[in-house]
């Protein structure tokens, strides 16, 4: 038989090695399927819950009424009506001093000092100013007042609030019986006097304000 050359061993060699060297890498990799298990995970452990927005709510089954909310655990209390004791009124003047033909302008202010809302009157119907020289009523919105009106209002604790339309006073003596007539006595001026007295909704304010004519 005649000898073979060394390339041929040599090929030979390399054909076994390489085949080794692949039965090995293949029991490697069985060896880590068995162990390692990487599956196990998402067959044997738990499964996710569904999201709030895929739960389903079960339905009423018929003849069976759906709860609803009670009606008294959403209701505000009542706001009572307020009180002499938390209710301080005041004239308001929109000068002190008013020079010859200027006619005052007179508002109301309303201070809540309690602690809860109340709820006034503020119409026309319960609003009386009256203007007086000493003990000389010279004049009163009441006397020839033309359709008064009633408006409940809410006054918020711990605040004041003022009118928005201001009541004028003519500079004239009032009286039911002359509203009519255009020559009225006028209020003398030349710096006189006049105290500022205000009502609304059963509360007269404590003092007055003091305007002078000219």
């Amino acid at each position: 038989m005649p000898r073979r050359s060394a390339a041929v061993y040599r090929r030979r060699r390399l054909v076994v090695i390489g085949g080794l060297v692949l039965l090995l890498a293949a029991i490697g990799v069985g060896v880590w399927l068995l162990i390692a298990k990487p599956w196990a995970s998402a067959e044997t452990g738990p499964k996710p819950s569904a999201s709030s927005s895929e739960t389903s709510t079960p339905s009423p089954s018929p003849g069976t009424a759906s709860p609803s909310p009670d009606p008294s655990a959403s209701q505000t209390p009542a706001i009572v009506a307020c009180e002499a004791k938390d209710v301080e009124v005041a004239a308001v003047a929109d000068a002190e001093t008013y020079a010859a033909g200027v006619l005052p302008k007179l508002s109301i202010s309303l201070t809540n000092k309690g602690t809860k809302d109340c709820t006034i009157d503020v119409g026309s119907t319960t609003q009386v100013f009256t203007v007086s020289s000493g003990s000389d009523v010279w004049w009163r919105s009441t006397d020839c007042q033309k359709d008064p009106s009633s408006m409940i209002a809410t006054l918020t604790a711990g605040t004041t609030v003022t009118s928005k339309d201001p009541v004028t006073w003519d500079r004239t003596r009032s009286s039911v019986e002359t509203c009519d007539q255009e020559n009225r006595q006028r209020a003398p001026g030349g710096g006189a006097s006049y105290h500022v007295e205000v009502s609304i909704g059963g509360f007269t304010s404590p003092s007055t304000v003091q305007i002078l004519l000219y």
